[in-house]
């Protein structure tokens, strides 16, 4: 038997506004910042819009994975279009990661002979980025803390900042010295940053397309839970999953006392469950002792 879904909306609608607001202020710069790049032969700058780029497709991905997680549930996709939104964040991880390698081996080819770079001109467009990435981030980080697909976008926002970081010291010390092989090092500096946190949303977000017990629910502290619970003589079969950030849900095989109503001993389950674990929706198949014997166990 199956408790009632408390939540039947996906978890980023509410996020839409601000992440199309994002969207539209780093669609912007990203065009001043290629032309800017150009003009001022930066790597560092065209490595910045590289990620800027990321961004834009990233934020627009996770638009595109909000709307699409809104539809509502059909024969065909009987959980609804949840997982939607965790495919955009395995996008945005991978493209990511992969830039991160493109910059690292630009950078690395530039060391070999680094050109003269307009550090005034950098230092201005940097400068813009920054402001621009400090707004995206403020306005999606309370966002980022219930949903994958809104961390992934926040991650996006959160490395371009850091790349704008690197771009304007890069810029300062060439100002100030003429070293120019600060353009590729600070350059090679914002791909290993990127790197840590980019690799923790994409086990993450793996780790719910692979239907992994959720981070936020101990597993073990659940089936003691419903082994103590009066009227329960076993628990087998146990699954916890996550259908996306923050919905996750649960099934096991109870064996009842006989001494129990069916009914009883499931309201009894459903509502410890759902009370004290992040779970909100539960599938109880309750049995008689011995039933156990003729199924299939996964």
């Amino acid at each position: 038997m199956e408790s009632t879904p408390t939540q039947t909306v996906s978890v980023g609608s509410r996020h839409k506004k601000n992440l199309l607001i994002v969207l539209c202020l780093s669609g912007t710069y990203l065009i001043a910042e290629v032309i800017g790049g150009i003009i001022t032969n930066s790597l560092a700058l065209l490595a910045d819009a590289a990620h800027m780029l990321t961004d834009v497709v990233g934020l627009l991905l996770a638009f595109i994975a909000i709307k699409i997680g809104e539809r509502k549930a059909d024969t065909s996709r009987t959980f609804g279009y949840y997982r939607t939104e965790i495919l955009a964040a395995v996008i945005n991880a991978v493209v990511l990661l992969a830039i991160s390698i493109y910059v690292l081996f630009e950078a690395y080819q530039r060391f070999q002979n680094p050109p003269e770079v307009q550090s005034k001109s950098m230092l201005i467009v940097a400068g813009i980025g920054l402001i621009v990435n400090i707004v995206g981030m403020m306005i999606l980080r309370k966002d980022s803390e219930g949903s994958l697909n809104m961390k992934g976008a926040y991650f996006e926002v959160l490395s371009d900042m850091l790349t704008s970081v690197g771009v304007m010291i890069a810029g300062v010390i060439m100002l100030t010295t003429g070293w120019y092989y600060a353009d590729p090092l600070i350059s090679a500096a914002i791909g290993l940053l990127i790197f840590p946190r980019t690799w923790r949303l994409l086990k993450e977000a793996i780790n719910v397309l692979l239907e992994g017990t959720p981070k936020d629910v101990d597993i073990h502290a659940l089936r003691q839970s419903l082994e103590k619970t009066p009227g329960v003589k076993d628990v087998h079969d146990l699954h916890v999953w996550s259908l996306t950030s923050s919905v996750n849900a649960m099934s096991a095989h109870i064996v009842k006392d006989a001494g129990y109503s069916q009914n009883q001993l499931l309201k009894i389950l459903t509502d410890t469950t759902i009370q004290n674990f992040k779970i909100s929706h539960t599938t109880f198949q309750i049995e008689e002792e011995g039933y156990e014997e003729n199924e299939v166990h996964l």
